[in-house]
């Protein structure tokens, strides 16, 4: 069944067309990704899709009964209510359906007040019919389903009588897309939904956006999020859209091969314009040819010429290059502590970085990864531990937010102020490498987008050629062709790497370790990100392995079983350690979490509400990890005394 049907769509601002003659189709269970450079229109497609903004011309047609619901990007929701009363609004048919039960329950009750059998009759037949619609609508399972999505999303039972408001951007931000998917709308549009995500929400999300029953269209630069979900991509480039069968990879393959046959087609084209133009030229005077010269100017005219497969569309081109080497040892920490005003987020990390390294820091929202760069850079002090630094370090670090643009001046001159002996035309050079070009760099810093700013960011990074690149998100805000420039930028970079990053593409192109930090320790994993995937599935493995109940050993044919009583013991033994070490974790992360609440009701940041939410981040995300080690230490202590 079609869902989504696109005829002949044109969008135009101030006159030049942003969308021309746009074809698209989604059927039911389509998997759908909006693919494209920023600005070439992906977002303008998906409000008019939405009814958020009308298209010059064309036919939009979505049948009558299909529900729609679009997600836009940097969505998120103000309100008065709790987290959990939010939800709820979502079943308020529901509720509705709940509410006229009962009703009818109290009225089948008393079958004596009915003045005809076939009045009571009535009634019950309504019943049967409303207690069928409330099943089928989901009415007995509406708040499983709730608590299942927040938990997905990060929020537990212990944040549901929180006030929506209170939360922070990127709580709001996935509290919207929590809401969206229990609406369960016949077709789901998604605009960057990856945003504010950790890598174990990506995961989830990954695996409920596959078993959706619904369609969805999502526009996303997350690369790896897209082979794991989309069957279908539709390219936006050059004001057309163009379809493409299969993931993301599939539409890099496909869009290369049609590169190469479309090169070949456009070098023919333009050789043979070029023959009849010169034709035209030396014949055109001549009176025995002149006809001959003018027929094959009508040619030319009436032709539809080929474009250029390279378009308009340039890339950013650049390299990452060093003063001086650093050496062997770059960093080492013992025992280290981060946070904020004396409350720590993340304690007792160890961690050595070597020369060449290319470290990628993961972990969950909250715990302390931006944090742990700026402590690094000397921006935050260190709680307790030490931080070694080798020789001849020099550290560039790239800010998520952009907060070393000083945002007062010119694209120029902000590049010009931290280099002031260049001269006038090597800056404008480095700029244009990064597509500053023509008017671009009088643009003020504070009006560009957020892409525009990321590339201003590496253009000053490139230039402080320090040989230990500390990088923040630095895919945020990139297009996918952006992204692929700055990791071949990074790929021939001849010094040493840390960043911090959520885009597991990214972490599998660069990365050569990936640590994954907590509120307690910090564990290293000598691989890219499916390396540590692997890695993280063996140790599940071989702890569910560990708490089966009895081990048999098989050797030709024949079964040994090993004796029950030593294996028992040894098993109560290991259960015992395992349970004693996470009461010591728990009862540390409950320390923190007082520590951190008292923080929070401290008067000295009763006005100071970013202050407010940085310590809301840090108390979810240690109230998360100790739920987490509740539910291990429940499952050990259940495993124990079934021994």
């Amino acid at each position: 069944m079609i869902v989504l049907q696109v005829n002949g769509l044109t969008k135009s601002f101030s006159g030049t067309d942003i969308l021309s003659n746009v074809q698209l189709e989604v059927q039911h269970r389509d998997r759908v990704a909006l693919v494209g450079r920023n600005g070439a229109g992906k977002s303008t497609l998906l409000k008019i899709i939405a009814g958020e903004m009308t298209a010059d011309s064309g036919d939009l047609i979505i049948p009558k009964d299909v529900r729609i619901g679009y997600l836009e990007q940097h969505s998120g929701i103000d309100s008065t209510l709790t987290i959990w009363e939010e939800m709820m609004t979502v079943f308020e048919h529901l509720h509705d359906m709940e509410k006229r039960l009962r009703l009818l329950e109290v009225q089948m009750a008393d079958p004596a007040i009915y003045e005809s059998p076939e009045e009571f009759e009535r009634v019950t037949k309504e019943y049967d019919t409303l207690q069928t619609d409330f099943k089928d609508s989901g009415g007995y399972q509406y708040e499983s389903d709730t608590r299942s999505i927040l938990h997905g999303m990060r929020f537990y039972p212990s944040d549901y009588d929180k006030e929506v408001n209170l939360l922070s951007g990127g709580q709001k931000t996935r509290l919207a897309l929590a809401k969206m998917l229990l609406s369960k709308p016949d077709l789901l549009i998604l605009d960057e939904p990856t945003n504010h995500l950790d890598i174990e929400t990506l995961g989830w999300l990954e695996k409920y956006l596959v078993g959706y029953e619904g369609a969805l269209l999502v526009v996303s630069h997350d690369r790896y999020f897209l082979d794991q979900i989309v069957t279908l991509v539709y390219e936006v480039s050059r004001r057309k859209v163009t379809k493409y069968t299969g993931n993301y990879s599939n539409y890099l393959n496909e869009k290369a091969k049609n590169y190469e046959r479309d090169q070949k087609l456009y070098e023919r084209e333009t050789t043979e314009r070029a023959r009849l133009e010169e034709f035209v030229q030396k014949n055109i005077a001549r009176a025995s040819t002149s006809k001959m010269a003018q027929s094959r100017r009508k040619i030319i005219e009436r032709t539809d010429w080929m474009e250029s497969p390279d378009g308009e569309e340039k890339s950013a081109k650049f390299t990452f290059s060093i003063d001086r080497p650093s050496g062997n040892d770059v960093l080492a920490f013992d025992d280290l502590a981060i946070g904020y005003d004396g409350v720590p987020v993340s304690e007792g990390l160890d961690m050595r970085v070597y020369k060449g390294d290319r470290i990628a820091i993961i972990g969950p929202n909250g715990v302390g990864k931006s944090t742990l760069l700026k402590t690094i850079i000397k921006k935050h002090d260190t709680l307790a531990g030490t931080i070694r630094y080798g020789t001849n370090v020099q550290f560039g670090y790239y800010d998520q937010e952009q907060a070393t643009l000083i945002g007062t001046s010119s694209v120029l001159q902000e590049l010009w102020n931290d280099w002031p002996m260049m001269n006038e035309k090597d800056v404008r050079g480095i700029l244009g490498r990064f597509l500053f070009t023509g008017d671009d760099v009088s643009k003020p810093v504070t009006s560009l987008s957020g892409g525009e700013k990321a590339r201003l960011s590496l253009a000053k990074l490139m230039l402080k050629k320090s040989n230990t690149l500390l990088l923040d998100e630095p895919t945020n805000h990139l297009d996918l062709d952006s992204k692929e420039v700055l990791e071949n930028a990074l790929d021939g970079f001849p010094g040493t790497i840390i960043f911090v990053s959520h885009d597991r593409y990214f972490i599998n192109r660069i990365a050569t370790k990936v640590i994954d930090i907590n509120s307690t320790e910090a564990v290293e994993y000598l691989g890219d990100y499916d390396y540590y995937l692997e890695k993280k599935l063996e140790k599940a493995e071989l702890l569910a392995e560990s708490l089966s109940a009895a081990t048999i050993n098989t050797t030709g044919n024949e079964k040994v079983v090993v004796d029950d009583d030593k294996e028992k013991k040894r098993q109560e033994r290991r259960l015992s350690r395992a349970i004693a070490e996470l009461e010591t974790e728990i009862a540390v992360l409950d320390e923190k979490i007082v520590e951190l609440q008292a923080e929070l009701e401290n008067k000295a940041h009763s006005d100071d509400h970013i202050k407010l939410m940085e310590i809301q981040a840090f108390i979810d995300a240690a109230q998360n990890d100790h739920d987490l080690k509740a539910e291990e230490w429940l499952t050990l202590q259940d495993e124990l005394e079934s021994l």
